[in-house]
This record gives structure tokens, C-alpha cells and sequence, in this order.
């Protein structure tokens, strides 16, 4: 934290209007490794306002399902019309190229869009001559939402979205590594929504802390580590808060002794790259029967050679530099230590100098691994992938499920009905035959164990920020 007057290109929202502090936070380019703006560091007094002024406007906004549906609708069609402005400077602080980074802008067009038009009907579960019961859904209040840095738009609107439509307001707290695109969004969404409906605070880990245990919470949505989303569990027991936690994963791609590794390698590849493999739902492992495992390394090696690194900034760029330099430094760290232990490298492992101090390191395909390596049973959330042989497909099967993480898996197979029965036995959130990081916004997304608690997405994402009331008439 840096203490001087607020120099930040974009202010928090607080009540409709902008918000300014003293003290300011630095936002690193990880292109550059420099630090390239400021952003607001949030006071206790300012995030007690943002909550006032969510539970003000919670009053009126929960009424009238008809203009929340005419307001998410207006929302997406700023947003869109703002696109590029917004991509680049999701750019500038995150890293990925600046077609990805509009692209995301979409994204969160689309699930505002989704949730304007989505149907909650009443639940009739009597209706005879003793009576009319019926089921609604209520908006809970006040929610907190906290998101992470890889998709920080994405992530918000996956909160956004969903908790609008239901009737409910939002202070939303983005990461310290890429706080500026959010509180341009909720800038401009400012033009748009009724004061107090969507209020933007940003700050560091401190900040958090107060938000979850804040008594105007009523819920608390998170997407973030597992050692942190334990500590929000904790911070809203006392009060009972409704959570959502959407955490790590460690998921396994199995390929089956009957797949291509010629034909699947580019997907295989691109399902744990996507965004520098920074997606907690990527692939994180592949397990690939013996047999194939020369063929399907060397494929996937030539995919990571010809991907070209650099700044998002830069035309034809497709991965750009890890977000930020603990992370840079953790998949370091875990593919030293998988060298160290005997792996070896087909492509890339180590970082890429370009030049400058930016986070950038080479897509790492690792063979030589086994269970038990680092890198194959911890999260390493970088472009790293280790690829490990298998005979015994029963087995491998009963290892993938004995990990704490449960988000997501995927089985590789010339048979998809074959890969359908293996993909069944996954306990995962979701598991995808011939396909993986396959999501839309009518697809509820959550993990089993230590990947988390409830869904998003859907009407299931959306029941979440509501609790169900009857309503009971006798005749």
C-alpha cells in the first residue's frame, strides 16, 4: 500500500457515485512486471457505506422483477458498446491478449442477457379444494462477492448477473492484482442501475476480511483459493450468511487406449492452456495408457513450440504473461521441483525472457512424472502440464477420485458412450467426454470436496442467491 493522494484512472462506486481514498494500492503490468496505475484502497468507513447503500436500495430494487429483467438487459448493451475500452485495460492488469480480454467483456454481456430472460416460475405443490400451496423464491439482501484475478469480469457477472435478477444488491471486491477493470464496469454501470445496486470497493486481503464478516451481508459469493474460501466459510458462520464457494481444482484429462492422440492433442492442449492455464477448471493432468503416451507427448510438445508468448498487447499473441509474481513463481517452483525429481521437459520448462521483467514462461509439457510429483497433485494454476502413463484404467480412475479436489474431468475416447461410463465415475462437478472448460450460463458450475460449496450458472446459480418461502392458502 502506497500512502498518497489517490492518483487511480478509475474510483470505486459507492451509492451511485464515485468514491475516492488516500490510500491507494499499485497495479502491476505482468507484461512489464512495472507498476503502471493505482487503485483505490477502501476504508472501513467507506465499506460500511457500500453496504447502507446496498440495503437502501435493496428496499425498491427487490419489488419490480419486470425493470430488473429492463435493466440487465441495459447493463449488457453497456457494456458491449464499451467492449474494447474495457478489454484493454483488463490487458494491461491481467496479461491475456486483448482478443481474449473483449471477449470476456462478451461474456459478461451474455450472462446478464441470459439471466434478463430466464423464467423462475411458482412452484404449485397443492392446488385442490383445501387450498393453493405454493413455492416462491426470495431475494436474500445484500450480497458480498469477492473474485479472483484470472477472469475478473467473467467472474463478477457470474455473481452480477444472477444476483440482480433474483432481487438482490451487490458490493462486489475484485482481486489487488486486477481491481481497475471492475471498477471501470461499475463506472459505467453507474448510467445505468439505480444507486446502490451495484457497489465497487477494492482493497487488499484486509478488505475481504471486513466484507465477510460484515453484518449487512446476507451472502457471500467466492471464487478463489481453497485456504481463503475456508477462511470465508469461517467468517460467515457466526452470522449465518448464505456462501457460495467456488475453489481450486486439480482436474484430470484420461485419455482411453482407444483415442487419436493425433486428433485430440490440439484440444487436449488448448483445454489446459486456455488463458495460460489459469482457469480453475482446466486441465491440470493428463493420464494416457502407455501405449500412447510417446505419441500424444509429442503432439501435445509441438502444440506448446508453436504457441507464440508475449505481451497481450502485441497482434498474433496467443498466451500472455503469468498474472502476477507469487503465482510466476509458484509454477517455477513446482516444475523445478518435477525436474529435480527426474522429469523431463519435452517443451519449454523455464521462463521465457522477452526482453524486460515480465511473468512470462514457456507452455511446459513435463513427462517422467508420477503421482506423487508436486506438480501432479497440487493445483499449479500455469502454463505447466505434466503427462503421466498409466496401465490399469480401473486404477486410475479410483486415484483421480482419492484427491481432495473435485471440480471437473474429462475422458478421452473413440467411444463416446465408452467415454460416457468412464466420465460417470468421476466425482466431479462436472465431467466431459471428448471436450473440457465447455460452460454457458444455463449450465450450473461447482465442484464435490475441496472444490467447493454450490453452483453457479443456471437457474440453479440464481436459486442460490434466493431462499424458497411458501405461500399457503386455505379455501
Amino acid at each position: 500500500m502506497t500512502q498518497a493522494p489517490a492518483t487511480a484512472a478509475h474510483t470505486m462506486t459507492i451509492d451511485g457515485a464515485a468514491a475516492e481514498t488516500h490510500a491507494v494500492l499499485d497495479v502491476v503490468d505482468p507484461a512489464t512486471g512495472a507498476v503502471f496505475a493505482q487503485a483505490p484502497d477502501c476504508t472501513r468507513d467507506q465499506l460500511d457505506a457500500a453496504f447502507a447503500a446496498a440495503e437502501r436500495a435493496y428496499r425498491t430494487w427487490r419489488v419490480d422483477e419486470d425493470a430488473r429483467r429492463t435493466a440487465l438487459r441495459a447493463c449488457a448493451a453497456a457494456l458491449v458498446a464499451r467492449a474494447a475500452e474495457i478489454g484493454a485495460v483488463l490487458t494491461a492488469e491481467q496479461g491475456k491478449p486483448l482478443a481474449d480480454a473483449i471477449r470476456e467483456v462478451h461474456t459478461g454481456a451474455a450472462w446478464l442477457t441470459y439471466y434478463a430472460g430466464l423464467e423462475v416460475p411458482r412452484e404449485v405443490i397443492q392446488d385442490d379444494e383445501r387450498g393453493l400451496v405454493e413455492v416462491v423464491r426470495r431475494p436474500l439482501g445484500p450480497v458480498a462477492a469477492i473474485t479472483p484475478w484470472n477472469y475478473p469480469l467473467t467472474l463478477a457477472f457470474w455473481k452480477i448477473a444472477p444476483a440482480l435478477r433474483a432481487g438482490n444488491t451487490v458490493v462486489i471486491k475484485p482481486s489487488p492484482y486486477t481491481p481497475l477493470s471492475t471498477l471501470l464496469v461499475a463506472e459505467i454501470l453507474r448510467d445505468v442501475l439505480p444507486a446502490g445496486v451495484v457497489n465497487a470497493v477494492s482493497g487488499g486481503d484486509e478488505l475481504g476480511r471486513w466484507m465477510t464478516s460484515h453484518p449487512a451481508a446476507r451472502k457471500i459469493s467466492f471464487t478463489g483459493s481453497v485456504a481463503t474460501g475456508k477462511h470465508v466459510a469461517a467468517a460467515a458462520a457466526p452470522d449465518l450468511k448464505r456462501v457460495t464457494l467456488e475453489l481450486g481444482g486439480n482436474d484430470a484429462a484420461i485419455v482411453l487406449d482407444d483415442a487419436d492422440p493425433t486428433a485430440i492433442a490440439s484440444r487436449v492442449f488448448w483445454s489446459a492452456f486456455q488463458n495460460n492455464g489459469q482457469v480453475c477448471a482446466a486441465v491440470k493432468r493428463v493420464y494416457v495408457p502407455e501405449a500412447l503416451h510417446d505419441d500424444l507427448v509429442e503432439a501435445l510438445a509441438e502444440q506448446a513450440k508453436a504457441v507464440r508468448v508475449g505481451p497481450g498487447t502485441q497482434e498474433g499473441v496467443q498466451l500472455g504473461p503469468v498474472n502476477n509474481r507469487p503465482q510466476y513463481e509458484r509454477v517455477g517452483e513446482l516444475v523445478a521441483d518435477a525436474l529435480a525429481g527426474g522429469a523431463t521437459a519435452v517443451a519449454g520448462g523455464a521462463p521465457l525472457d522477452l526482453g524486460g521483467d515480465g511473468y512470462f514462461f514457456a507452455p511446459t509439457i513435463l513427462t517422467g512424472v508420477a503421482d506423487g510429483t508436486r506438480i501432479v497433485d497440487e493445483e499449479q494454476f500455469g502454463p505447466a502440464l505434466p503427462v503421466i502413463p498409466y496401465r490399469d484404467l480401473d486404477a486410475t480412475v479410483e486415484h483421480v477420485n482419492a484427491g481432495r479436489f473435485g471440480l471437473g474431468g474429462s475422458v478421452w475416447s473413440g467411444d463416446p458412450d465408452r467415454g460416457a461410463e468412464v466420465a460417470s465415475r468421476l466425482d466431479v462437478g462436472t465431467a466431459w467426454v471428448n471436450t473440457h472448460l465447455a460452460l454457458g450460463p444455463g449450465q450450473p458450475f461447482g465442484g464435490a470436496k475441496w472444490s467447493g460449496i454450490g453452483v453457479e450458472n443456471g437457474p440453479w446459480g440464481l436459486y442460490g442467491f434466493t431462499e424458497p418461502r411458501v405461500l399457503h392458502r386455505a379455501r
